[in-house]
């Protein structure tokens, strides 16, 4: 069988497939392409084999809580708040689809450079009046390929039936075997200009992959700190009630001493203004944490009403990794950051992709000079299938297309070399931004790590304070105040020092995310060694 009829033998089967298959079947078709492109490019990027999909959980813990399930006994810790955040966010389900959408774009690219089919037929009935005098049947069958030189080849077969329902039962058919090819020679040659939208959709797929996983960073160290802040919270509400039941046994131990005529009313009447400010401050602070909870429950898009309890050990453990001092090299970490950042990358490549579309608009300037070739071959009578091919008719020639009339093109040339400039521009400030911004991160995360520090030292003297105190007071070179004064102080500094360890970890994080040295997996946030001087891998959810 000659080569066409192959192809079109090929086209035709590819038709009737099409034709049967469901709406459900394209989908899934649609995503096992995607998810395909989405996997190499996210393993070549970044090295991540994890599965990626748009479609909800059905076992989320929302869904598991919404349908009448218990919630959870055990405390929910970082790593665990950060996947509920992750498959209820409203922010992230768009990003997953806008990647899914991008990956989408590139298949139909792809498929645009490979053999496209095409069927179509159509029955008609002619006549006059109430009567019909003939019927005529016709279908199309056709495959065409773009190649990436711009060359394009189109072949088709058709066949006609006729039929004359007045004049008796004559049947006419006639089938008719085509072929075009078409090779440009100057305007819309050469794989570069052809190829470009393609070249474009694989770099869109890019920047999409590095937007992505740049943003589950941003939204993982903001999804940290809304967590810290609520264990911020939980903590003080714990300081709260040991500084309230240190007051409530020091009037207790006062009313005895009192009772005893060892204290006057006046020392008696401190301390009870001083246990019931404690108690107000600790219905405060316990109001202040259900409305952070309940904040938190609503970020992550959790019932509201359900109780959950969280990981207060996450803020242990911060404690616990007894940060060092460092002195932080501004100018090292704006390199690494400027080699490093996913954002500024996409900047720096979208240059190129502004200076190619200079090249192709001023493609479209030139002259256009296209090889033409065709030829046709009829079938024998009555014989649609049967195609004689030493009577194939055939064509060759030049289509030439002056260069003249080109306002728009002459425009869209003068608007792709604005565009260039513009996204230099764009570059060169965006990597300003980031210079900025790091110096302002340094500082922040300096002195966050200073106020720390000071605070951890201001603990230690606020906890002998109170010791001496109460060993003076029991000596009686002391007063109910200077012990009142002594408790105030600490419970200060403790809330002082936990702020401040908070502060400083979210600075740190802030760092790493804004240098491309923080990493979210399944193992939760973690950082690589490069920043702050540190030469080990800190998990940052305390693992």
């Amino acid at each position: 069988m000659p080569q066409p009829l192959r192809q079109l033998g090929v086209a035709l089967s590819l038709v009737l497939a099409s034709a049967c298959v469901t709406p459900e079947e394209h989908a899934a078709a649609a995503d096992r392409e995607a998810y395909a492109l989405l996997a190499t490019r996210r393993a070549e990027l970044f090295g991540d084999t994890s599965t990626f999909q748009i479609t909800a959980d059905p076992n989320s813990l929302r869904g598991r809580l919404l349908a009448g399930e218990d919630p959870p006994v055990e405390p929910i810790s970082l790593n665990e708040v950060l996947a509920i955040a992750a498959e209820n966010s409203r922010d992230f389900q768009d990003r997953r689809e806008r990647l899914y959408l991008t990956a989408l774009d590139l298949t139909l690219e792809r498929w645009r450079l490979g053999w496209i089919p095409s069927g179509s037929g159509d029955v008609t009935a002619a006549g006059e009046g109430t009567g019909s005098d003939d019927v005529t049947a016709s279908a199309d069958l056709g495959l065409s390929r773009l190649f990436g030189d711009g060359g394009q080849i189109i072949a088709g077969i058709g066949v006609d039936l006729f039929r004359l329902i007045s004049s008796g039962p004559d049947e006419g058919s006639s089938g008719v075997l085509s072929l075009s090819i078409t090779q440009p020679l100057l305007r819309g040659a050469g794989r570069e200009i052809v190829l470009e939208p393609l070249t474009q959709a694989e770099r869109d797929l890019v920047y999409e992959v590095r937007s992505y996983e740049r943003f589950r960073k941003t939204f993982a160290v903001d999804v940290a700190s809304r967590y810290f802040q609520v264990l911020r919270r939980m903590d003080e509400v714990k300081n709260a009630e040991l500084n309230y039941t240190n007051l409530a046994t020091l009037a207790e131990r006062n009313r005895a001493l009192a009772k005893a005529g060892r204290l006057d009313d006046l020392q008696l009447d401190q301390v009870k203004q001083d246990e019931l400010r404690s108690e107000d401050r600790l219905s405060n602070t316990r109001a202040s944490l259900r409305s952070s909870l309940d904040d938190l429950k609503f970020f992550l898009g959790l019932p509201i009403g359900v109780e959950l309890s969280f990981d207060s050990a996450d803020l242990d453990r911060f404690s616990e990794e007894a940060p060092v001092a460092v002195e932080l090299q501004e100018d090292l970490l704006i390199e690494v950051a400027l080699s490093s950042r996913l954002d500024y990358l996409t900047a720096l490549d979208q240059v190129q992709d502004a200076e190619r579309r200079v090249k192709v608009s001023a493609d479209a300037l030139r002259a256009g000079l296209d090889f033409i070739a065709t030829s046709s071959t009829g079938s024998a009578a009555d014989k649609p299938a049967e195609f004689d091919f030493k009577d194939t008719s055939w064509s060759l020639g030049l289509g030439l297309d002056l260069p003249v009339g080109q306002l728009p093109e002459r425009n869209a040339y003068r608007s792709s070399l604005i565009s260039l400039d513009s996204a230099r521009r764009s570059a060169e400030s965006f990597g300003d931004s980031i210079r900025v911004s790091l110096r302002d991160a340094l500082r922040e995360a300096a002195t966050a790590f200073r106020t720390y520090n000071i605070q951890l030292e201001s603990v230690a003297l606020a906890e002998r304070r109170v010791e001496s105190t109460n060993l003076r007071l029991e000596a009686g070179r002391a007063e109910i105040r200077d012990i009142l004064e002594a408790q105030e102080a600490l419970l200060d500094s403790r809330n002082s020092v936990t702020n401040s360890l908070v502060e400083f970890q979210l600075a740190k994080l802030a760092l790493y995310r804004d240098t491309e040295h923080l990493e979210v997996g399944e193992e939760g946030i973690t950082t690589r060694p490069i920043l702050l001087g540190e030469h080990e891998d800190s998990g940052a959810s305390g693992q």
